[in-house]
């Protein structure tokens, strides 16, 4: 019992919460009114909400996320462990994923229940996972029908670039003057993993590998109040634009992750020209 205990407050996750980053592929749209359930404890109420009857059933996905470090699943008296947390933020990922891969299209809408059945959970932490993107300007509440994620254009992703410019560009010259040559060196393996992630095409494989590269960067000035706001710029650049679910090719992911290389090059040599001029042209081609 007093290991359950512990295991459970490690943040271990139940079977029923799903491998919910592969379950983001192929999200089906649910645009129809009508009425959606909110569970409390065990009983189910009728609320006005989203709409589920007539939806097409989505087979529930059999478990394949294990607890970390490879662990065995926590069990108290044969049964798995939940944290609900975990599952909520293991939603939330899957749904970001699905966001930068295109599979969340623009304009369309999505509601709680369905997305809980694509990914084998209740409708409760979609629902608040989707809240958390809808703060992040991700999606839009669509009062009895879901959320629908927001459609951005090409003069958004410019003012992101505008800004993340303005944020990021003294703070990689102020770095490239102090950070010496060897720490820099550290980091090449997060360039080389960028360059590998753009070789497989996947968009949103190569924006977590580009997000943890600038991540890195930036967390040499020790500053956590920027890391974390860039990191909120730099993942709402890489949600697609409208008229398309992926609007970068395979030859655009090389060529950005190659950007990444050549700007650590330049932090080793300290060529404080060559370091502002790819920063900038970096974020006004990440779109």
């Amino acid at each position: 019992m007093e290991q359950a205990r512990s295991r459970r407050a490690e943040g271990y996750v139940d079977t029923e919460a799903a491998d919910v980053r592969a379950a983001a592929a192929d999200v089906p749209p649910q645009s129809r009114p009508g009425d959606e359930t909110r569970e409390r404890g065990s009983a189910t109420v009728s609320t006005r909400g989203e709409h589920t009857h007539c939806e097409q059933p989505i087979p529930r996905s059999r478990p394949e996320v294990g607890p970390l470090d490879g662990e065995a699943w926590p069990t108290e008296g044969g049964r798995p462990v939940v944290q609900r947390a975990s599952v909520r933020r293991q939603i939330l990922d899957a749904l970001r994923t699905a966001l930068v891969a295109g599979e969340l299209a623009p304009g369309e809408v999505y509601s709680a229940p369905v997305l809980g059945e694509r990914f084998g959970v209740s409708a409760t932490p979609v629902r608040e996972a989707m809240q958390q993107l809808a703060l992040e300007g991700a999606v839009e509440v669509v009062p009895n029908r879901g959320f629908r994620v927001v459609v951005r254009g090409a003069r958004e992703l410019a003012e992101l670039a505008e800004i993340r410019a303005l944020l990021e560009v003294p703070v990689m010259l102020r770095l490239a003057r102090t950070v010496p040559a060897d720490r820099w060196g550290q980091l090449r393996p997060l360039a080389d993993a960028t360059v590998r992630a753009a070789s497989l095409g996947c968009r949103a494989t190569y924006a977590e590998s580009d997000r943890a590269f600038h991540r890195a960067v930036l967390g040499l000035a020790g500053n956590e109040q920027l890391v974390r706001i860039a990191e909120d710029l730099h993942r709402r650049a890489q949600w697609p634009l409208v008229g398309g679910p992926v609007t970068r090719g395979r030859a655009d992911l090389v060529a950005d992750a190659a950007e990444h290389t050549a700007l650590l090059d330049a932090l080793i040599a300290q060529d404080l020209a060559v370091v502002q001029s790819l920063v900038r042209e970096h974020f006004a081609g990440a779109a």
